[in-house]
C-alpha cells in the first residue's frame, strides 16, 4: 500500500502485481480526517477507479506519481524502448503544467491567481489568465445549462458548509442567507475580447473544486500528446483522461468499484476508454451527521446545505474537463434530472446509483452500458509491489 499525503485528504492506492492472475490495478479513494466512516459509506458508487494494461515486448509501462491539487496525480505512457529520456523530459513538464494551474485555481493557497482575484476590487474590469478566463467561460456556460447546479461562485456556501463540518453546528438562517447573496454568475461580467473579469458586487469567493482537477488532467495529456507519446493516461483523484490504446489493446481498461452495505468489493465493472475520460463524484467517504441527517461535503447551492441524497455518479466524455463538471453536475441535480441532463449532450454517457432502502439502485445510459466490457469478481485490495 502506497500512503500519499496532501493537505486534510489521504489518498490510498492499492495495487496487484502484474503476473498474478489479476490485471493490474490502482484504486484511488478518499478519507477525510476527522469524519467518522460507517458501513453506509460502502452503499454507493466509490469515488475511485481502477486502471488495468496491457504487456507487450517492444513496448515499455512508465508510471509516475506526484501530489498536486490536494491528491495524487498518476501519470501512465507505454512507449518504445528507448524513449525513456525523452519522455521523463515530458513527464515532467505536465506536472509542472498541473502546479502551474494548481497556483492558479486553488482556494487553499493565499497567493493563487483565483484567491487574489477574489480580494481584488469590484465594478472594475481585472484581466485575468487565459486559463482562468476559459475556466470561467466553460463554467459560466455549464451554470445556465444546469439552471444554476453548477456554480463556481459558490465559495461563500462552500467555505460556510466546510466550517460547519469542522464546527459540527449548523449555519444559521443569517449566514445562509448572507453567503447566498455572494453567490452567482449574475454577479460577474466576462469581457471574452478584453479577457477581463467584472465582479458586481463585494464578498465575493469561488471554488474550482469540480472542474480544476478534468482541465489540469486534460493540459497534462496533451503535453504528453503533443511531445509524441499519445498512448498514455493522466488520473487525478476520480478524473481519468486516457489517450490511444495500449499496444494491442482496443483501449485502456477503467474499472469502476461499487461498495454494497456490508460486503467487501464486488463486480467491479471493466469499461473501455480510447481518447475518452471518466470522472466520479458522489459522497461515499466524505459526509457528516448532524441533528440525526446525514449531509454530504457536496454543497447545494439552492439550500447553501450539504446534499442529503445518497448518490454517485460517473460520467464518460470526450475529455476530463467535461466528465468532471458533469458528473458533479449529475450529483447535484439528482438521478431524475441528471440523467435528462446526460442524455442531452452528443458524446456523454453516464451510470448513477443512489440509495432506496438501503439497496444500491443504478440507472444507465445506453451509451455507457455499450462501453462496458465484463465483470471482475475481487475479494479485496491487493498490496502495492
Amino acid at each position: 500500500m502506497i500512503l500519499s499525503k496532501k493537505a486534510s485528504r489521504t489518498v490510498r492506492l492499492f495495487s496487484s502485481r502484474p503476473e498474478s492472475r489479476h490485471p493490474y490495478f490502482t484504486s484511488l479513494t478518499m478519507q477525510i480526517p476527522g469524519i467518522k466512516p460507517c458501513p453506509l459509506l460502502h452503499c454507493i458508487i466509490a469515488a475511485s477507479l481502477f486502471i488495468t494494461s496491457c504487456r507487450a515486448d517492444e513496448w515499455e509501462l512508465h508510471t509516475v506519481k506526484e501530489p498536486h491539487m490536494g491528491t495524487e496525480f498518476t501519470i501512465r505512457v507505454w512507449a518504445e524502448q528507448g524513449q525513456a529520456d525523452e519522455l521523463t523530459l515530458l513527464i515532467n513538464q505536465a506536472f509542472k503544467r498541473v502546479a502551474q494551474l494548481n497556483q492558479i485555481c486553488s482556494d487553499y493557497l493565499p497567493d493563487s491567481e483565483i484567491n487574489q482575484f477574489a480580494k481584488s476590487p469590484s465594478r472594475y474590469p481585472i484581466g485575468v489568465s487565459d486559463d482562468l478566463f476559459n475556466l470561467f467561460a466553460i463554467a459560466e456556460k455549464l451554470h445556465h445549462e444546469s439552471d444554476g447546479a453548477f456554480d463556481i461562485t459558490a465559495g461563500p456556501l462552500i467555505r460556510l458548509w466546510r466550517m460547519t463540518r469542522k464546527n459540527r453546528r449548523m449555519p444559521t438562517r443569517e449566514q445562509l442567507n448572507s453567503a447566498k447573496e455572494r453567490t452567482g454568475f449574475q454577479n460577474l461580467e466576462l469581457d471574452e475580447t478584453a479577457q477581463t473579469i467584472t465582479k458586481k458586487i463585494d464578498g465575493m469567493l469561488f471554488d474550482l473544486g469540480g472542474i480544476a482537477k478534468g482541465y489540469a488532467a486534460d493540459e497534462a495529456l496533451n503535453i504528453l500528446r503533443d511531445g509524441g507519446f499519445s498512448r498514455a493516461l493522466v488520473a487525478a483523484s476520480g478524473d481519468i483522461v486516457v489517450g490511444e490504446a495500449p499496444p494491442n489493446e482496443e483501449g485502456w481498461k477503467i474499472g469502476i468499484e461499487t461498495l454494497e452495505l456490508y460486503a467487501g468489493l464486488k463486480n467491479l465493472q471493466v469499461i473501455v476508454l480510447e481518447n475518452q475520460a471518466i470522472s466520479t463524484s458522489g459522497d461515499t467517504r466524505q459526509y457528516v451527521e448532524l441533528n440525526g441527517s446525514r449531509y454530504s461535503h457536496i454543497v447545494s447551492t439552492k439550500t447553501g446545505l450539504g446534499l442529503t441524497e445518497r448518490i454517485g455518479a460517473s460520467v464518460i466524455a470526450p475529455d476530463a474537463v467535461t466528465s468532471d463538471t458533469h458528473a458533479t453536475i449529475v450529483t447535484l441535480l439528482g438521478e431524475k434530472e441528471g440523467l435528462q441532463f446526460i442524455r442531452n449532450k452528443r458524446g456523454v454517457e453516464c451510470q448513477i446509483a443512489v440509495i432506496i432502502d438501503d439497496q444500491e439502485v443504478f440507472t444507465r445510459t445506453d451509451g455507457f452500458l455499450r462501453q462496458v466490457r465484463q465483470k471482475v469478481e475481487k475479494e479485496g485490495p491487493f498490496p502495492a509491489p
